[in-house]
């Protein structure tokens, strides 16, 4: 979409690498895939990292969680693939059970010190009710947790988990956190461009869907009237934190 000359400049970088940790397959698709598709179009390098593979996504008592996380699985790749992100991992941890613990702090921090991202984006970890409409799950909590705790100060300090070092991987400073989910917006995404994208990479979801077409008009509609608030056609909003260097 062309910026019209009316409509205000957002003012967002594009970052070289970014890092986006989610703790189930459609959280990212939900959060921040608009902001995404719209990096990956500026030419910046996005990596997923999953903590579950959502295996408890059903509502059908009967179902196999084994094979709801293939399924889920392989609906987060085509999503991911849907806007250009060529990069998702996934750490297997227990769908509806995943805790901050030091050990998965571990794992989080290996990640970013092996990718080395300018940005990373998760979940608001300080979010127990979103905008007083619905509960923040738990894993959405626990996930922003133990991923701004590796951020800060555990990737950066070369004594935390120095056997990454014997691995060759270096330490790393990340410049930026992206918060989703947040009630503490500081940074309005313009998406105008990017929210068809968005949804289409949400559509990839497909078993977490009754009815699709109302979730999407659903979507687009929260999106569109943040961004009526700030000037765009569309928009994501996000708690953004700018780490001292």
């Amino acid at each position: 979409m062309a910026r019209s000359q009316s409509m205000p400049d957002d003012r967002l970088p594009t970052p070289e690498r970014v890092l986006v940790v989610a703790a189930h397959p459609d959280d990212i698709e939900f959060g921040a895939a608009g902001t995404v598709a719209r990096w990956v179009g500026e030419g910046a390098q996005v990596h997923y990292l999953l903590m579950t593979r959502g295996d408890k996504g059903s509502d059908d008592r009967s179902a196999d969680p084994a094979a709801i996380a293939r399924t889920r699985e392989m609906e987060q790749r085509a999503a991911a693939a849907e806007i250009g992100v060529t990069g998702v991992d996934f750490l297997d941890e227990p769908d509806g059970q995943v805790e901050p613990s030091l050990r998965l702090r571990e794992r989080v921090t290996f990640a970013i010190r092996s990718f080395q991202p300018e940005v990373v984006m998760t979940h608001d970890p300080t979010v127990v009710f979103v905008n007083n409409e619905w509960v923040n799950h738990p894993d959405h909590r626990a996930v922003g947790q133990v991923t701004v705790d590796a951020v800060f100060p555990t990737a950066r300090d070369p004594l935390n988990f120095r056997q990454h070092l014997d691995q060759g991987v270096d330490p790393w400073k990340v410049a930026e956190l992206f918060l989703w989910s947040t009630n503490e917006a500081n940074q309005i995404v313009d998406i105008g461009a990017t929210i068809d994208r968005k949804i289409a990479a949400l559509s990839h979801h497909a078993s977490q869907f009754h009815d699709f077409g109302e979730t999407a008009r659903w979507l687009r509609r929260r999106a569109e009237e943040l961004g009526e608030r700030t000037g765009y056609q569309a928009a994501e909003g996000f708690r953004r934190v700018v780490l001292a260097r």
